[in-house]
């Protein structure tokens, strides 16, 4: 379940980067339905997500769900973008709708999910590598503003993840990246971070982040963005962050019990990475297309 919080934040709240139109069916005064539009601002301004499109189950099979979607097209229209997304289970009823209604399969992504109560920690420390002209440094919570300018630069590094051909570079500029930072404790969150810097110029290379609730009611963290620059690449920066990450996780926050992550299909290094760390699939997904 999303915590309240989560949800005003992702579904009915505007961002610096992005507006969001949460909808709703109600019928005798219930809400048994709705979607919510997400609209990118500073890039992809063709574009439109849809996060997850729901009717409750007693009120299924009356085409409330056709009608829903009818209706975000629509919106999509008024705001003249050309090119929808969503994401869905790769099997099951969200994925014969989408197919039903148009859309194909842009991306295949799965989840992964690390048990770390059955994880091999003295493994997982031999696999540290090595690592010369580098030096990692690290940090709990929202980045610090002195930090941002790195951060920007090493986050720009997820455009070369796979993507939807009809996606854009993401602008990561500062200001974007500041009003994430400064409202992660709003909803409940906060993260790990390692970077990797260069010793002959103090350049930024990699980094990678894990997210938790602040809570820490539900023994799960989420493993977020990782990146290498790729002037940077070659050296195993990858799996130094992550796993550096990791072990100062276990150290500072014993309770947790699992970690999720997501990933491309397509996404061979990153896969390989994970798997080489214990990683176990979870579940697998499908990211959707439709073009206006």
């Amino acid at each position: 379940m999303i915590p309240l919080s989560r949800f005003r934040h992702d579904f009915c709240t505007h961002s610096f980067g992005g507006r969001v139109e949460p909808w709703a069916l109600i019928e005798d005064n219930r809400v048994i339905g709705g979607y919510a539009l997400g609209f990118p601002q500073l890039d992809n301004r063709h574009m439109g997500w849809i996060f997850p499109l729901v009717v409750h189950p007693a009120h299924r099979g009356r085409g409330l769900g056709s009608a829903l979607f009818e209706h975000a097209l629509g919106r999509m229209r008024a705001h003249a973008r050309t090119l929808l997304l969503t994401e869905t289970l790769a099997t099951g009823t969200g994925a014969r709708f989408a197919r039903k209604h148009g859309m194909s399969v842009a991306l295949p992504e799965a989840r992964r999910t690390l048990d770390l109560r059955k994880a091999d920690w003295p493994a997982l420390e031999r696999m540290v590598p090595q690592v010369e002209g580098y030096s990692l440094e690290r940090w709990i919570g929202p980045t610090a503003p002195e930090l941002l300018p790195d951060l920007a630069t090493l986050m720009s590094g997820m455009n070369d993840a796979p993507r939807d051909s009809g996606v854009e570079d993401q602008n990561y500029s500062l200001e974007r990246l500041r009003y994430r930072e400064e409202n992660m404790p709003d909803i409940g969150q906060t993260c790990y971070t390692t970077i990797a810097r260069r010793h002959s110029d103090g350049a930024p290379a990699a980094f990678t982040r894990v997210y938790l609730d602040t809570d820490r009611s539900d023994g799960w963290a989420h493993q977020s963005d990782t990146a290498v620059l790729r002037p940077h690449r070659g050296h195993r920066l990858g799996l130094l962050v992550k796993l550096a990450n990791l072990l100062w996780l276990r150290e500072r926050e014993p309770h947790l019990e699992r970690i999720i992550t997501w990933n491309a299909t397509s996404n061979s290094h990153m896969l390989a990475i994970n798997e080489a760390m214990g990683f176990e699939l979870f579940d697998e997904w499908s990211e959707w297309r439709l073009t206006l």
